[in-house]
């Protein structure tokens, strides 16, 4: 992994100093060596900060072809790369590199944009392509890794974070349209929180040349139609097929020029990884664990027992209040978003810890929830939506079930169901509402009044679903799809990308010069998922059920049985004389919180008044909401976020 900038300019010549200072901002992620090339007439610029762990003596970037009318940057990893290595020379290539990045490019050279279709991993690059005059940008099918551009005086900027385009001369503000869109949950895919900035959306490539820049999407989910003619496997077949593919996928990710560790919580997906993982390690995997404060949010006992049986190292890390409150504001200054749990803090402490230990890579679990239905919202989709026909009171009991199990959920996941007018343009679009969206949308309805006047005016009139939908191929990709298969779609194109993947992922771990690899999102892993009858993914009450047969062999019997547990930290409420929740008093009452232009001051403070008197549940519902102004006032004074 490493980061990566690229100017693109129309008519002014392009200084080295503003580049510089674009690479400056992403030091941290590629502490091994920085690099650039602009070009004789001063147009186009590439700078790069690497990260090194493929080829580690000779895959310096930018990378060129022979004849240098090609040259790339790229973050993140191309797996097989060897093989496709092979093909290359067998077709008459000749590699300058070892680097699994070299692929990429000469694979253009012979495809086009057809590449990326050949290209598996987690990745974002840019090749500037001299002999046709053309800027060719790209992102993984699922958002992994982050690249944001940006257009400002007659310059086509890219970088790998939001803070390298504003080094390099990009002016910082607030988008109030997209920070209202995150408020309510469904921040688009293209979007960003500040003003002319946006992604390349996952699935995406960027062609950019004189004459203007064009986005084209070249992969998408594809759920199948309900009525489609899927092939007849048994259910033995689909665990042996699934076995076998993430097999495949964490084998691949297990190849570097650097050790390789792996990321465990008590979940069935990190410890599924591991599990695997292990098979194919001739000494034991060093995994690293987070431990809270709190019972009911602390996994270390269950990481534990999963490594024990694996046979792996297991470094614990544990994390107090004081702990998140001291490192809180860097680890929002690396991930450029709102966060509505502190977990994203304690995943910035347990990337530091695995740098600290040595280590440049590890496997992660992210991604299953999203394919499976691991989330507790998609088992109350399939309740609320399903085709099966149980009767009313059947699913009345099985709703209230779901809801005692999975309290920890309550205010920030399930939904209440008080249907608000708000998504009647959904309901009439779709049929249904997803239940995430349910629950967004009721968080952000109970929060209204702590909205400024004139915040809340500006959108009085403006339908965000509406808004949210015109950017999303609802006739291509859910009309005709199971809901709930529709409901897995719309999460991963705002939730996985934007949150999960941004704050919990990519931003915490190279903030620390940590490359996560995640096979449960490797395409053909998703790709066979994404045909199994929804009955393997969800099954009654159990979510994750073709995972776990699959896994059954390699994973505790205790983990095997256990229901999903999102991964969040204890609320800073629970605790109003620690540290992190003196952190949320300090700068939710100071002068910081009233140059951040959504929020009524006096109301905020009121609600903090209020807090000694709320109940528990109210205090973990409230604290999505404060760690959300905290993160806002966090970015304000950071970026000196101007009011656009």
């Amino acid at each position: 992994m490493c980061g990566i900038i690229a100017l693109f300019s129309n008519h002014e010549p392009i200084t080295e100093s503003s580049l510089r200072l674009g690479m400056d901002c992403l030091k941290h992620r590629g502490p091994d060596g920085q690099k650039f090339w602009i070009s004789p007439d001063r147009r186009v610029a590439l700078g790069h900060t690497r990260l090194s762990i493929i080829d580690i003596k000779n895959g310096d970037q930018p990378i060129t072809n022979l004849d240098e009318t090609l040259h790339i940057i790229a973050n993140g990893e191309f797996y097989d790369f060897e093989r496709i290595q092979r093909d290359l020379k067998r077709w008459g290539y000749q590699l300058r590199t070892n680097s699994d990045t070299e692929i990429a490019l000469q694979l253009y050279s012979e495809f086009g944009t057809e590449c990326l279709h050949h290209l598996r991993g987690e990745f974002a690059f840019v090749i500037w392509d001299q002999r046709n005059d053309l800027f060719f940008a790209a992102r993984d099918r699922f958002g992994i890794k982050p690249l944001y551009y940006s257009t400002y005086g007659n310059t086509l900027y890219l970088a790998s974070e939001v803070k390298a385009l504003f080094a390099a001369g990009v002016p910082a503000s607030w988008d109030h349209d997209s920070f209202w869109q995150a408020e309510c949950g469904i921040l688009a895919p293209h979007c960003t929180m500040f003003a002319n900035v946006y992604q390349v959306p996952p699935g995406y490539f960027m062609l950019a040349s004189c004459s203007g820049m064009q986005l084209h999407r070249y992969w998408d989910f594809d759920y199948p139609l309900i009525n489609d003619s899927l092939p007849q496997y048994t259910e033995q077949d689909y665990v042996e097929q699934l076995r076998h593919t993430l097999d495949e996928a964490i084998k691949l990710r297990l190849r570097a020029d650097v050790p390789v560790g792996c990321y465990l919580s008590g979940g069935l997906d990190s410890s599924t990884v591991l599990a695997m993982a292990a098979k194919h390690s001739s000494s034991p995997i060093q995994a690293f664990t987070l431990a809270f404060d709190h019972e009911a949010y602390n996994e270390e006992p269950l990481a534990r027992e999963m490594a024990i049986h694996t046979g792996a190292n297991l470094q614990t890390i544990p994390i107090r209040q004081s702990d998140l409150a001291e490192h809180f504001a860097d680890s929002i200054w690396h991930c450029e978003m709102l966060c509505v749990n502190a977990s994203t803090t304690a995943k910035y402490l347990l990337s530091r810890a695995t740098r600290d230990a040595g280590y440049k890579v590890v496997l992660t679990g992210e991604g299953s929830d999203e394919i499976f239905g691991g989330y507790v919202h998609f088992r109350q989709d399939l309740l609320l939506y399903n085709q099966q026909g149980q009767d009313e009171q059947t699913v009345k009991l099985l709703l209230e079930e779901l809801k005692l199990k999975n309290k920890v959920s309550m205010g920030l996941f399930l939904a209440e169901y008080r249907l608000s007018e708000a998504l009647n343009s959904v309901q009439r679009l779709l049929g249904f509402v997803p239940s995430w969206m349910q629950a967004s949308a009721e968080g952000y309805l109970r929060s209204i009044n702590l909205y400024s006047p004139e915040f809340i005016a500006n959108f009085d009139q403006k339908d965000v679903y509406r808004i949210f939908f015109n950017q999303i191929d609802v006739q291509g990709q859910l009309a005709s799809r199971e809901p709930v298969h529709q409901s897995f779609y719309l999460w991963s194109k705002t939730i996985l990308p934007n949150y999960l993947l941004r704050m919990l992922g990519d931003g915490v771990e190279m903030a620390h010069s940590i490359e996560g690899r995640l096979p449960f999102l490797d395409h053909k892993v998703v790709e066979l998922v994404r045909n199994m009858p929804m009955t393997l993914k969800i099954h009654g009450l159990t979510e994750k059920y073709v995972l776990r047969e699959a896994a059954k062999p390699f994973i505790t019997d205790t983990m095997y049985k256990r229901q999903k547990h999102p991964f969040l930290a204890p609320p800073s409420t629970f605790k109003p004389n620690e540290a992190l929740q003196q952190l949320v008093q300090d700068t939710l009452r100071s002068s910081i919180m009233s140059c951040v232009p959504f929020y009524n001051h006096a109301a905020v403070i009121h609600l903090l008044d209020q807090l000694p008197t709320m109940t528990e549940s109210q205090r973990i519902s409230i604290d999505v909401f404060l760690m959300k102004v905290l993160s806002a006032c966090i970015l304000q004074e950071k970026f000196g976020l101007m009011h656009s």
